[in-house]
């Protein structure tokens, strides 16, 4: 069964137009520390270990994680009134650190036709639970005063339970790697509600 490799805090910034439209989504990363020594070691930054970068190093990390591949979702999905919303792939990419940590952030324009912000639902998630995503950061709305934000967290322990229960069903010898492996990554996460209700 898998489980994460890779486990980022999360943080959401919601812009919303005076019209009552989201426009973008700003998506802030904050990766563990043990990911963000990988990575800071791979790229040979921070050479004196001190856990903060200079403003070269900044722009040369800058959109590490930002080469997405056709099809990729950014692991978040947005619906408005239970109508998916698309989103563009990662701009202005900027990085920094935090106490060791690596912390990214880009901005994701809405595509297509306007979207209300009257009922606004969303979910960071990676639905092979390769990375684990918490949403431990601020989540806002820049835009009108009116709106609202709630959340709903995942009941682990219940998705937990859920997931031993299902796996106690399977033969000994069912190969988990040669069938299809259960994408769980969405029941672990927590779900953003954003309402501007007088736009």
């Amino acid at each position: 069964m898998t489980h994460p490799h890779v486990f980022i805090d999360t943080g959401l910034e919601f812009l919303v137009d005076e019209t009552g439209h989201l426009t973008h989504v700003r998506v802030t990363w904050a990766y563990d520390e043990f990911y963000s020594l990988l990575v800071l070691e791979d790229m040979k930054l921070d050479q004196d270990a001190d856990g903060n970068l200079t403003e070269s190093e900044k722009q040369f990390l800058s959109g590490f994680d930002a080469q997405w591949v056709e099809g990729y979702d950014g692991d978040l999905v947005v619906f408005s009134d239970s109508t998916p919303v698309a989103l563009s792939g990662p701009l202005e990419p900027a990085v920094t650190t935090e106490d060791g940590r690596i912390v990214s952030s880009h901005l994701r324009a809405v595509e297509g036709d306007p979207v209300s912000a009257a009922a606004l639902t969303a979910k960071a998630y990676d639905e092979t639970f390769y990375t684990a995503y918490e949403v431990t950061r601020p989540v806002t709305v820049t835009g009108p005063a009116s709106c609202q934000i709630t959340r709903v967290d995942p009941d682990i322990d219940g998705q937990l339970a859920q997931m031993q229960a299902f796996l106690l069903t399977l033969d000994a010898d069912y190969d988990l790697e040669e069938n299809d492996i259960p994408l769980v990554g969405e029941s672990f996460a927590t779900e953003i509600f954003v309402s501007c209700p007088n736009t």
